[in-house]
């Protein structure tokens, strides 16, 4: 039987059965791919409660506004404090992101190509998203701590590859094919897991969806064991790696394509994929496995 691992992206979230529940009606909506009546099995990989105090609620799934749960306070009082590579990493990624920008005004041009990202989302919002992707990648690559509520504290890189270790084995022992489905953050943890983990289970596909994978800070940090040249996890991903992106999605920002990042013995050889979505918020999960390509080729992973 097929197996599917998610891996969910930044924000908050509701819990994790129900935020299942999201993706899976997302996949199957229209006509979709119903993963029940393929026999196809599912679990999710969830981290927000490390992050986040609590839960958010289910709200949201029309896929057409920015999610409430998206839309949460992120406290930066910890970036002053950073120094040497932490600091260096930081301000870089902060500077590319335009998490310090200062508000201008600018006419949407959704011009694909256009030197400059345009999207028609308020800077407050832009800025508050773009921080908490600026959090989540720093806290996880550089095993920070981290407090969510009171009486718990998590290093959070080993929390959540815990828990990714652990999904991916229980998702080992179905009978497969095996494919990961990660969105957003969750492309780095997946990532991670399959190149750096070497207790880490082999898997028979992946899909990597609206990542900042190709963001340069990030790939830099999973030296010793990356490099352009040989950044494909053959070790573990016994399969096609797939990326599907949207031109305006703020996360992937104007660096859409990772082949030349993650290379095997040299060769471009992961498939990137451009599916547009639509509105204003084209970073939304329900909007990408809405779209005809992506479900074409998640198919495709799971028929082996």
């Amino acid at each position: 039987m097929p197996h599917v691992t998610f891996v969910h992206g930044i924000g908050n979230k509701p819990p994790r059965d129900q935020l299942l529940g999201i993706w899976e009606r997302a996949l199957a909506y229209d006509k979709g791919f119903d993963l029940g009546t393929r026999g196809v099995t599912s679990t999710m990989v969830y981290w927000a409660d490390v992050m986040y105090p609590e839960p958010a609620e289910a709200e949201f799934e029309a896929a057409e506004e920015v999610p409430l749960a998206e839309q949460a306070d992120i406290d930066l009082e910890w970036r002053p404090s950073l120094e040497g590579r932490e600091g260096r990493f930081v301000e870089q990624l902060a500077g590319e992101l335009g998490i310090d920008d200062v508000e201008t005004q600018q006419p949407a041009d959704e011009t694909i190509g256009a030197e400059f990202e345009r999207i028609p989302l308020p800077h407050w919002l832009k800025q508050r998203l773009m921080a908490s992707l600026l959090r989540d990648v720093h806290h996880y690559l550089f095993d920070a701590e981290h407090s969510p509520r009171p009486g718990e504290r998590y290093r959070v890189q080993e929390e959540i590859r815990c828990r990714m270790i652990e999904a991916l084995e229980s998702g080992s022992r179905q009978p497969g094919p095996h494919v990961v489905v990660s969105h957003s953050m969750g492309t780095v943890i997946a990532y991670d897991a399959l190149k750096r983990v070497k207790d880490c289970p082999p898997v028979d596909g992946l899909m990597t969806i609206g990542s900042p994978l190709a963001r340069q800070e990030i790939p830099d940090e999973f030296q010793p064991e990356w490099e352009p040249q040989s950044g494909f996890p053959t070790e573990r991903l016994n399969g096609p790696w797939i990326n599907v992106f949207d031109h305006f999605d703020p996360v992937v920002g104007s660096l859409p394509h990772v082949k030349r990042f993650y290379m095997k013995g040299g060769e471009e050889v992961v498939l990137d994929l451009n599916e547009q979505n639509w509105g204003k918020w084209r970073h939304n999960i329900s909007k990408y496995l809405r779209g005809p390509e992506l479900r074409k080729h998640l198919v495709d992973l799971l028929s082996g």
